[in-house]
């Protein structure tokens, strides 16, 4: 695997060694591209219900879904509806949503169902959460099926440290058990536990894939990059500390490396056959 830190292509403005490493995996015979949404697949947008993949990175997404040996998955902290409604993908593309909580396969029907305590740790949750939204401005709720998201990026500064200072102390005080996670700008917090690291294996295994490529740009995608294995390849989009095998500026190029993705299995199966 390769460093984080290697020097620029400056001819493609990515990293040296991940063009390399793509072509690699263009001899896989079967491959899972997993790929988070907001911040790697699209630009963040203060609305999520306005997110919507760069055309670039669409285009990308769908030749490698026509790519032979190819599954293509989204893992999202968005719950699945809503990735339904911003990706605007086929229905071939596999998805993640909650951090792994809710999974959409081939078939229709795989949904979650909470039992009666984690209803009721629900139901407490979202009174405390509105509570604590309704004392600053701009802070909103997002509903999840098993929890709910406090979402600051709206708000002032000072207001957003408060709330989530706010939010962990109620919550912590009053329901045991609550997995949480802080992204950007946002808390969510969820009566299941799931980790996006828990929902590549998941579709690794389903998919059975041989390798899997994986992109994302949030902390909550550190667990996915943890768990590829030596020959899988992870990449991050934008800043902050990764375990990925390399880093690209943003979803901009990330469509690069998908497309270069995309061309070099293309060419792959063309030779192969």
């Amino acid at each position: 695997m390769s460093s984080t830190d290697e020097p620029t292509d400056t001819l493609g403005g990515l990293p040296l060694g991940l063009r390399a490493d793509l072509r690699r995996l263009a001899e896989i015979p079967n491959l899972l591209v997993a790929l988070d949404f907001d911040g790697t697949l699209a630009p963040e947008v203060d609305d999520p219900e306005q997110a919507r993949a760069l055309p670039a990175a669409r285009d990308a997404v769908l030749k490698l879904i026509d790519v032979p040996g190819t599954r293509v998955a989204l893992v999202s902290g968005r719950a699945v509806d809503s990735l339904v409604r911003v990706a605007q993908l086929p229905d071939s593309v596999l998805l993640a949503g909650s951090h792994g909580v809710e999974i959409r396969l081939d078939h229709a029907g795989d949904t979650i169902a909470l039992n009666e305590e984690e209803e009721a740790q629900r139901e407490a949750l979202s009174v405390i959460l509105h509570g604590v939204a309704q004392n600053f401005d701009n802070v909103w709720i997002e509903r999840k099926p098993a929890g709910f998201a406090l979402h600051t990026r709206l708000a002032s500064e000072e207001d957003s440290r408060i709330a989530h200072l706010e939010a962990l102390a109620h919550t912590k005080d009053e329901i045991s058990g609550l997995t949480v996670r802080e992204g950007k700008n946002v808390l969510e917090f969820s009566v299941r536990t799931a980790t996006k690291g828990e929902a590549v294996e998941h579709l690794r295994r389903y998919t059975k894939a041989d390798a899997v490529f994986y992109a994302g740009d949030d902390v909550t995608d550190e667990d996915a990059f943890r768990a590829l294995g030596p020959v899988d390849l992870g990449v991050k989009s934008g800043p902050g500390v990764t375990a990925a095998d390399f880093r690209v500026e943003g979803p901009s190029e990330i469509a690069r490396v998908l497309r270069m993705l995309a061309e070099y299995r293309s060419n792959q199966e063309a030779v192969d056959s």
